[in-house]
């Protein structure tokens, strides 16, 4: 495996750029292709069969790209994908879910964790059964949240129609006085201020996104596949989607460190 190959990431749509951002910070000489599966969001009210199917698609989409490890930037398809193609796989593959999990056991003083995701993700019960195993006798108390991606979608991230919804989904969680709060779906980050006024300042917000970036940084230098040159930065980042590539262009370019000069739309059905 060439160790300077680049990293696959894949998300249902936009949400799955936070994690990309981690990566581009924590590790500013990896190369990366990122596919946004924009014409088939959101993943969040789909079946697992649908999504497993979707994963293996972009999988293969990003195998052709030579990418030397994947990461589920999309805590659905983590949920219900991860496990079996990474049996199917032979190289590293990892999620966003056990990282944010990890922390959040590590954080709470209390015991009672909350956590907030699309229903898919929520309805799986994964990041339950996670921190429980890792931490038998917590609380964990989960939230759907499914008009969060459509809003952080439409660009009403700092609208007031965002900040009435987050009050209502919220307030079973502050009603159970969870102390840590996990951000199960990879958009949220993008309202981490709203979510986080309406928690209040002594509830601890764990961003998975920042926690994988993390993990695959280790993951990468324990297999000895670190990137080892610098990269031309026109040549560093590649950025594909199912459609809306112009607009999928403009949100990326507001939210990371460097602009994205071109998204390329696929046929992902080709795979």
């Amino acid at each position: 495996m060439d160790r300077n190959a680049p990293i696959g990431v894949f998300d249902s749509g936009i949400g799955g750029l936070t994690v990309a951002r981690e990566i581009m910070r924590q590790m500013p000489k990896e190369r990366m292709v990122y596919f946004g599966d924009t014409a088939r969001l959101p993943y969040g009210s789909k079946s697992q069969e649908t999504i497993l199917r979707y994963s293996r698609q972009i999988i293969r989409f990003l195998i052709s790209k030579k990418v030397k490890a994947i990461v589920i930037a999309c805590n659905t398809a983590s949920a219900y994908a991860l496990e079996t193609v990474e049996k199917e796989l032979d190289i590293p593959i990892i999620g966003v879910i056990r990282a944010g999990a990890k922390t959040a056991v590590n954080a709470t003083r209390n015991g009672k964790i909350g956590v907030i995701g699309t229903e898919a993700t929520i309805s799986s019960g994964i990041y339950t059964d996670v921190m429980t195993r890792m931490r038998p006798g917590i609380e964990v108390t989960a939230k759907s949240c499914p008009l969060f991606v459509p809003l952080v979608e439409e660009g009403l991230r700092h609208d007031s129609v965002t900040d009435e919804i987050a009050s209502r989904y919220l307030s079973v969680l502050k009603g159970r006085f969870v102390d840590t709060l996990v951000l199960g779906c990879t958009h949220y980050p993008l309202i981490r201020s709203t979510v986080g006024r309406i928690m209040g300042e002594d509830v601890t917000l764990v961003n998975p996104a920042y926690e994988t970036a993390i993990e695959l940084k280790n993951l990468l230098e324990e297999k000895g596949l670190s990137c080892c040159t610098d990269g031309e930065a026109h040549e560093k980042y590649k950025f594909y989607v199912s459609d809306l590539a112009e607009k999928f262009t403009v949100f990326a370019t507001s939210i990371l460190p460097d602009d994205v000069k071109r998204t390329e739309k696929i046929n992902i059905e080709d795979y």
